[in-house]
């Protein structure tokens, strides 16, 4: 018989102050698939915070990511086709402090590339959050892994969470450099699965949930076993299975 997924800690304050959130980061390809069963998969994630990777970016795009963040319980926090395609959701716990959406330079011939950022609030919890989807190239895709290390240091922030579509697998080069100067969640709190593409039978992993020194992490992997997550929905929402983390911010 196989092993029951643990369940991971719900969203809380607690007593010293700190703050227990949830943070899924989900390649969504543009809304394409199956948007129920997309929506059915977040909503049983509870997340507080949703990284999104491949946001709708061209006809009338707005509304439907706010579709997407309504059947969610969600709202839209930043990003879609103004970051080009990375984007941010929240529950209505967070409290915006500010949103930029930031476009990497472009390389022609190859697709826009950018990060969805903000910085929330919960509680007296300071915290800054970045989505991105790194290139194919794998050149491009180290100046990018840079250039999201130093967006972090630049939030001006305590604490800082980072998930994507990263395009590469934990022994390359650019998940080598993000996994130095942060925390990879699932090597820290493995938790659920661990690959996420293809859906037709995932065996890489390339997609990650970051933090940065200081955020504890509770759990973090595949929602494979989470009550309300069915495996069917999993495998038609989208072609990349999600990563789920659960972490806890110290009070400031």
């Amino acid at each position: 018989m196989a092993t029951p997924t643990p369940l991971l800690p719900n969203s809380r304050t607690e007593a010293d102050g700190s703050v227990v959130l949830r943070v899924l980061s989900y390649n969504i390809r543009s809304m394409r698939d199956d948007t129920g069963a997309l929506a059915r998969v977040i909503g049983a994630c509870a997340p507080d915070l949703v990284l999104v990777q491949e946001a709708p970016r061209f006809f009338r795009w707005r509304k439907k990511l706010a579709r997407l963040a309504a059947d969610t319980d969600l709202v839209v926090l930043s990003g879609g086709a103004t970051a080009a395609g990375p984007a941010l959701l929240c529950g209505l716990r967070a409290t915006v402090e500010r949103t930029e959406d930031v476009l990497l330079p472009l390389t022609p011939g190859r697709h826009r590339r950018g990060f969805a950022t903000a910085v929330v609030r919960f509680g007296g919890v300071r915290l800054g959050v970045l989505s991105a989807h790194l290139s194919l190239d794998g050149d491009e895709r180290y100046e990018q892994g840079g250039m999201m290390l130093d967006r972090l240091a630049g939030m001006g922030v305590d604490h800082a969470i980072a998930g994507g579509d990263l395009n590469e697998r934990p022994d390359g080069a650019t998940f080598r450099r993000l996994a130095a100067g942060l925390q990879d969640g699932w090597a820290t709190a493995p938790w659920g699965g661990e690959h996420t593409w293809t859906r037709s039978g995932p065996r890489r992993r390339i997609d990650a949930v970051f933090a940065t020194r200081g955020v504890e992490i509770l759990g973090c992997g595949v929602p494979q076993g989470l009550p309300g997550v069915r495996e069917e929905d999993l495998h038609t929402a989208t072609d990349h299975l999600p990563v789920l983390a659960a972490i806890r911010i110290p009070a400031t």
